[in-house]
């Protein structure tokens, strides 16, 4: 276990959610589809900001030298998502959902809306750049023991949608350009993973709130920014899932601390990036086949001398991932397919013979290490620079980066940070107004701690009140308190599917409808303790009638249960006569053993009792 608070942990975070509205800048719908279309094919390049500066992260992707192929379905995108045609105005029913959350939060409106463009040319926009626009600021939220603080709300259009990538060009798909995005960043407030989480879907809450917001996997993304005491500022991208959260953070802190103990290794050892050196010809008969496919096609294999690194570029920094596996990550942005190090060599097919012609022609000392890179002159000879830049970063501490989540919480290096100079105003669009008029017309949200009271009112206690406030499924439990008890379906929603998940059953799978036919049982006389059953065996595919009938889920009624209880009395009159009304409860346990799912726990303590004293009395 981490002491967060001792690491100097600060973790805020930017919550994109998209909107169910039309585009942003034009009135196509803000659907997806799985038809291609006509292809069209771009680059694109680097500008200058009206600072006169060019964008680290941009110069990052230019270097990269793709080709952007572009799906245009005339149904899903125009000649805006194009950038054949200006924007269309800005789309009022986003901004007025936007301003309605922005209230929400406390957050103080802008005057004017000013849409600004945001340099971006990895190829997910057409254009070059992103436009987002600033919607109101100095946001608070409070609620239980969490307070934060919530800067900034923008609008702003989501991305292309990658279909596929390979060395030399990037396809997209347009459908998604344009969806309306709203964007919520939150101050550095948080110094543990279960503030962040609990802050998430409050944020989120609020959003669903207004019941103009997409739901589904990829319509709604968490960016994280995490850093400890000593490191530095990490942007995580592309966080979709709410319980990856506090993995995703942890893992970055391990990644840190453990950068940082290498950091200080290479210090102690006045560690250094040394020269280049082209070692093509060792490696003409190798055995490794990667080197030897590439060499055979005209390309190169350059070598990196690193003094004093050796046994470090093999040290783990994340589950699964290496400080070499970092350095690799800045080849691959570049678009070679990776690394060879001398931490893991002889191996791969490369022999011990060719590992030490490479350390001799690299005059290697016994701290020293080495880097192989592999392609074509010109990428390799950028890629072994990137390298080596990272490598040399290494000794100084750690860079501010952007970093992509990876599915089992672990990040890889995307880009630098980008710097302040890459906004710019957008010409296209005029500003617009923002009156009192119009902010006292919006409809006014109801606050999750608001709700709580709503829900407390319904029979559930604080705790579980405030657990389904802040609930993804907090819908289908208003929905599901219309065929059974509150205090019921918030159990089995909070409950009892957290411990069939732990179980490995995939309880995300299962859609609305299974909980209404597994309540609308209920109603029919099934009983409450078979719904763990139940829900298992709809897990499996079966529906919830197909599961009550192969659990024999017959619901029995009152008289047929008193049948049942003055046999098991009968059957162990002995006991029962020994124990008195003492023999109550190991009785129920047995009775309930032949009764479980058929009628309720409640039913069956009643008619019990009613037995079981009629029995001693006679």
């Amino acid at each position: 276990m981490m002491d967060y608070e001792k690491l100097g942990l600060r973790v805020g975070f930017e919550i994109h959610q998209e909107l169910n509205t039309h585009k942003l800048f034009c009135e196509c719908p803000s659907e997806l589809t799985e038809e291609m279309g006509q292809i069209v094919r771009r680059r694109l390049r680097p500008t200058q900001s009206e600072l006169g500066e060019v964008d680290r992260a941009a110069m990052t992707e230019a270097l990269k030298g793709k080709d952007f192929l572009y799906q245009v379905h005339p149904d899903y995108a125009c000649l805006v998502e194009l950038d054949e045609e200006p924007p269309h105005p800005l789309n009022r029913e986003a901004l007025e959902i936007a301003l309605q959350v922005a209230l929400a939060f406390r957050a103080k409106p802008v005057d004017e809306i000013h849409v600004m463009r945001k340099i971006v040319i990895d190829g997910s926009n057409t254009t070059g750049f992103q436009r987002t626009a600033l919607v109101a600021t100095d946001g608070t939220v409070e609620f239980g023991n969490l307070k934060f603080s919530v800067p900034t709300i923008c609008l702003e259009e989501d991305a292309a949608r990658k279909i596929e990538e390979n060395e030399r060009e990037v396809v997209y798909r347009l459908d998604r350009l344009g969806i309306p995005l709203i964007e919520i960043a939150t101050g550095a407030d948080f110094s543990n993973p279960e503030q962040a989480v609990k802050a998430a879907l409050y944020l989120g809450q609020i959003l669903r709130m207004t019941g103009k917001v997409k739901r589904g996997i990829g319509t709604i993304r968490q960016d994280i920014n995490i850093s400890i005491r000593g490191g530095a500022r990490q942007e995580i991208k592309g966080v979709q899932k709410l319980e990856l959260i506090p993995t995703v953070i942890e893992r970055e802190v391990q990644r840190q601390l453990s950068l940082l103990e290498i950091a200080q290794e290479l210090r102690k050892r006045g560690a250094r990036v040394g020269e280049k050196k082209e070692v093509t010809e060792i490696f003409a008969p190798t055995g490794c086949k990667i080197l030897r496919k590439i060499v055979e096609r005209g390309g190169v294999v350059l070598a990196l001398k690193l003094v004093g690194y050796k046994g470090l570029l093999g040290r783990e920094v994340q589950p699964g991932r290496r400080f070499g596996t970092e350095l690799s990550d800045h080849a691959k942005a570049l678009g070679l397919g990776g690394i060879l190090h001398s931490d893991e060599l002889p191996g791969y097919g490369v022999s011990l013979e060719e590992v030490e012609r490479v350390r001799q022609v690299l005059q290697l000392g016994e701290l020293d290490a080495f880097v192989l890179v592999a392609g074509e002159k010109e990428k390799a000879e950028a890629a072994l620079e990137a390298v080596a830049r990272r490598a040399a970063q290494a000794i100084i501490g750690i860079p501010e980066e952007t970093r992509r989540a990876l599915p089992d919480g672990n990040t890889e290096y995307m880009r630098p940070l980008p710097g302040a100079g890459r906004m710019y105003p957008e010409t296209d669009i005029p500003p617009i107004v923002i009156d009192k008029a119009l902010l006292e017309r919006l409809p006014v949200l109801e606050r999750p701690e608001e709700r709580v009271e709503r829900l407390r009112k319904l029979g559930l206690g604080e705790e579980m009140a405030w657990r389904m406030a802040l609930s993804e499924r907090l819908e289908l439990f208003e929905k599901l308190c219309k065929l059974a008890d509150p205090k019921l379906v918030a159990y089995t929603l909070e409950e009892t599917l957290v411990s069939l998940k732990r179980e490995g059953f995939k309880v995300e799978e299962l859609g609305e409808e299974v909980f209404v036919e597994v309540f609308s049982l209920l109603k029919e006389g099934v009983a409450k303790e078979a719904i763990p059953d139940l829900l298992r065996l709809a897990c499996t595919g079966l529906s919830i009638r197909q599961a009550a009938e192969r659990l024999g889920l017959k619901p029995m009624g009152r008289e047929e249960l008193r049948v049942l209880v003055r046999q098991v009395i009968r059957e162990r009159e002995g006991f029962v006569r020994e124990r008195g009304e003492a023999a109550l409860k190991p009785l129920m346990g047995v009775v309930m053993e032949k009764v479980r799912g058929k009628i309720d726990g409640k039913v069956v303590f009643e008619v019990l009792q009613e037995e079981l004293r009629d029995f001693l009395s006679r």
